[in-house]
């Protein structure tokens, strides 16, 4: 295992839709909403640095409220920089999935949780080989998604990625919904991940291929 981080019981909350971060990858974020930036000041405080990232689930009433997935992701602020106007760049290092368990009432602007981690303690092992991952499949499904889509990436570099990186930024960068995503950062592990990966760019250029697109 690797040296455990100190998880705390309770962490700020960032509900932000199609903002998916995993476990070992980097998120960069860009803040300026007051709420949180008051979350990113409260976070600094704190030995662990952990902001806990959550998607928000999509209202079919079109009501503004915040609807909440149960779990989410928390990151280390690893970096940072502050722009003459007051806002923050910052990048968050995935350290744990989390479950939450209740929302806290507080005075803070920001959301804030009690959670657990005991269901993904995987996320602080070793990286995991994905033995039966085929790279050379992968890359020509990829490279028809990547044409339909009209996505560029550099090939030679991610080809040369591990397979934890090419799965892990493939799920935060490519163009699958919310509900695509979160189902990605629920995955159970990295060869669960890589399946659905497989299963939703198959399908997207199955309806590609049925509407004339390809």
């Amino acid at each position: 295992m690797k040296k455990n981080p100190d998880l705390p019981n309770s962490l700020p909350i960032f509900p932000l839709p199609g903002a998916l971060l995993l476990p070992n990858s980097k998120l960069p974020l860009h803040i300026f909403e007051p709420k949180y930036l008051a979350m990113f000041d409260e976070a600094l405080q704190n030995s662990s640095r952990l902001i806990g990232m959550l998607q928000t689930k999509q209202s079919s009433t079109g009501s503004n409220d915040e609807n909440l997935y149960d779990i989410g992701c928390a990151g280390r602020i690893c970096n940072f920089s502050e722009t003459d106007d007051g806002r923050y760049m910052i990048t968050l290092s995935g350290i744990s999935r989390f479950r939450i368990i209740k929302l806290i009432s507080s005075f803070s602007p920001f959301i804030k949780a009690e959670v657990d981690w005991n269901d993904f303690s995987e996320d602080r092992a070793k990286t995991m080989i994905d033995h039966d991952f085929d790279r050379d499949s992968f890359f020509t499904l990829l490279k028809k998604y990547f044409a339909v889509k009209g996505l560029k990436t550099d090939w030679e570099s991610l080809r040369e990625a591990d397979e934890e990186i090419i799965i892990n930024s493939l799920s935060m960068l490519c163009p699958f919904d919310v509900e695509e995503k979160q189902a990605l950062l629920e995955s159970k592990n990295l060869i669960e991940r890589r399946k659905m990966i497989n299963t939703l760019m198959e399908f997207s250029l199955h309806v590609g291929t049925k509407g004339g697109l390809q």
